[in-house]
């Protein structure tokens, strides 16, 4: 009777306890969202840039005032911002704890020429230093819708993130405009004010382009990870120089002082984006003969989403976008990492061909803080789809 009626008051201690610290608010999905919170919602747009509680749809002016001229102050009168030529702006300043939990943007010109950044608590480096079009898998410039777990591309140019990004002191996100000419940007950062939890890793996404890639070199998707933490994802723009099939190339994950060989090697690279047999497709044409193409898919986890053949003009390279999301199976380590993905297609006699192609890249992780500071992003000659 004694052992029950201790495991009785436990049980009653735990559920205190619990209802005490209550739901924080975040791990969202369909399986707590009928949980209460005490955590705050707040959002940053041009029509309320600070988030603050009842201060949004003020302004007297903005991009929207002549078409409101006629209604007044809270009719669209701020729905965008005007970003000039070679200035960065500042789309969010946040004082935590708290985490971000959706981003919406839609950016005009060129993707490549717009540089977004992360900066976490009082860090004075970023830890996202990625072009607009790449972050949001769109690194050629030209829309593809997708539809997964972590990121969302709709018509005609909407760009959605759903990676969370916990923080604990602050968080300040800016976009540079590296172009010679201005730019036009609506974006909302949607957030939540909370507690966050002590083994709450900051999130980080890193740029990279090779122009092409030196002959039997692997590409390094990353290479400088130093910390705890766990890698979540893949993109990469791809662009084939050579006639025939590219895809042949493992991914090699290097950690934990992996030297010459890694502990987590793929078998191809279509493999590793959870596509097979270089991502093609058979079917009959109107006269009844096969045809082989790329077939173009997203989903959840992963995705070939963009498939650029070329206009058979000035624009023949073939290009292509794939994104890999490591959710359910990231992978973690405790004190470093390196990606590389080799480049690799088919040569006469059933031998590989290493290829020397336009390969871009962006890489997701999460990680302790402090982290190594990045290399020096690529120009802007450098960063041009060309």
């Amino acid at each position: 009777m004694k052992k029950r009626l201790l495991i009785v008051a436990l049980s009653f201690l735990s559920y205190g306890a619990f209802a005490q610290s209550g739901f924080n608010g975040l791990n969202m999905g369909m399986g707590n969202i009928y949980m209460t919170s005490d955590a705050k919602t707040r959002s940053i747009s041009p029509e309320n840039f600070t988030g603050e509680k009842g201060k949004g749809g003020m302004a007297t002016t903005g991009t929207g005032e002549r078409a409101s001229r006629d209604l007044g102050k809270g009719w669209k009168v701020s729905p965008s911002v005007v970003i000039k030529a070679h200035t960065t702006f500042t789309v969010a300043e946040i004082t935590g704890p708290g985490a971000i939990q959706h981003i919406w943007m839609t950016p005009t010109g060129n993707w490549r020429y717009s540089i977004l950044r992360f900066y976490w608590d009082d860090e004075t480096t970023p830890s996202v230093e990625v072009p607009v079009g790449d972050f949001f898998c769109m690194g050629w410039g030209k829309y593809a819708q997708i539809n997964s777990l972590a990121v969302n591309v709709n018509p005609g140019s909407a760009f959605n993130c759903y990676w969370p990004m916990p923080f604990r002191k602050k968080c300040r996100i800016t976009m540079e405009n590296i172009n010679n000419e201005d730019m036009v940007l609506y974006y909302q950062v949607d957030y939540t004010l909370t507690d966050v939890p002590k083994d709450a890793g900051y999130f980080h996404a890193q740029f990279r382009r090779v122009n092409p890639l030196p002959e039997k070199t692997p590409y390094v998707l990353v290479d400088s990870i130093v910390g705890k933490g766990q890698y979540v994802g893949t993109y990469i723009a791809y662009g084939a120089h050579n006639n025939g099939w590219w895809g042949e190339g493992e991914i090699k994950f290097y950690m934990d002082g992996d030297t010459e060989y890694p502990t987590i090697n793929g078998t191809g690279t279509e493999d590793y984006f959870l596509g097979s047999y270089d991502f093609d497709t058979r079917k009959k044409n109107q006269y009844g003969v096969d045809e082989v193409n790329y077939t173009e898919y997203s989903t959840p986890y992963a995705g070939l989403h963009q498939v650029i053949k070329g206009d058979g003009h000035y624009e023949i390279a073939q290009r292509f976008g794939m994104y890999r999301w490591h959710i359910m199976d990231p992978i973690r380590f405790d004190k470093n990492l390196k990606v590389t993905i080799q480049a690799l297609g088919w040569r006469s006699e059933g031998r590989y061909l290493p290829l020397k192609d336009d390969i871009a890249s962006v890489v997701y992780w999460y990680q302790t803080e402090p982290h190594n500071k990045f290399p020096t992003l690529p120009d802007k000659d450098h960063l041009e789809v060309n």
